[in-house]
């Protein structure tokens, strides 16, 4: 099962560069046990673009965008065989990254698409 991991501190000030290091060192772990997939960290809204479709209407909107108290900081991509153990690595990584709030969301593979009928896709 994969799952995408997203994570947003609780304060808006960058962490110091031992919990950076601590960051670093969990994720080369994670990486090297086969659990990450992919990690990365998302730009400011300030370099943002916003998309919409309305009545057939596609419209851009570059940042700036007015400032939000949960920007995402960060996200990884990790494969586990059950949700169980997506929490145990959210909690870890938590552990090490400091407070902060994170959801989990299941990505599906090719075939894999729950049918709202049927169940699974295949």
């Amino acid at each position: 099962m994969k799952f995408l991991m997203t994570y947003v501190p609780s304060s808006s000030a960058p962490p110091d560069p031992a919990r950076m290091a601590a960051i670093g060192e969990f994720s080369v772990e994670m990486a090297k046990a086969g659990v990450l997939l992919m990690t990365g960290g998302l730009q400011r809204p300030t370099k943002g673009t916003f998309v919409k479709l309305a009545a057939e209407e596609f419209s851009v909107t570059d940042g700036p965008f007015a400032e939000t108290k949960e920007l995402i900081d960060g996200f990884a991509l990790i494969e586990v065989k059950t949700k169980e153990e997506a929490l145990e690595i959210a909690r870890r990584f938590m552990a090490v990254a400091g407070d902060g709030t994170g959801e989990i969301l299941q990505v599906f593979e090719p075939g894999e698409i729950p049918h709202p009928e049927r169940g699974v896709c295949g």
